[in-house]
């Protein structure tokens, strides 16, 4: 794979949102932690007509939805270097893995918490 600058604006934007549309197909059909995480933001969507959710609070799930599956994402990159760069066991790896790994926990603990502010009061 050689890397060709594309110095046009136009033609340059364009090739960069089709590697990040091929990106994002990999991301959704190879890992399963992301297809989880879209299992997951499904059933929010269908609870946010089912309850009929505000404006702000269709902002804030989306959102959410976002940084979850963005870190994810992310999280899903820095662990594919990784393995690339030391593909067995490394204890530094390992560190720089479960940091990866506790950024999208730290994430899922915000997007629970926000999911609970606005669904418990619908139950109650």
């Amino acid at each position: 794979m050689s890397f060709e600058k594309d110095n046009t604006f136009i033609s340059g934007r364009l090739k960069s949102v089709k590697y990040a549309v091929k990106g994002m197909f990999k991301l959704l059909t190879t890992e399963h932690s992301i297809m989880t995480q879209i299992f997951i933001a499904m059933v929010m969507i269908v609870a946010g007509f089912y309850f009929e959710i505000s404006r702000t609070e269709w902002i804030l799930q989306t959102l959410t939805i976002g940084v979850v599956l963005g870190v994810e994402g992310m999280n899903t990159a820095i662990e594919k270097i990784c393995d690339f760069i030391h593909p067995g066991y490394h204890e530094r790896i390992g560190f720089i893995k479960d940091i990866s790994a506790g950024a999208v926990m730290l994430v899922a603990i915000s997007a629970i918490a926000i999911g609970m502010m606005i669904y418990v009061p619908k139950f109650l």
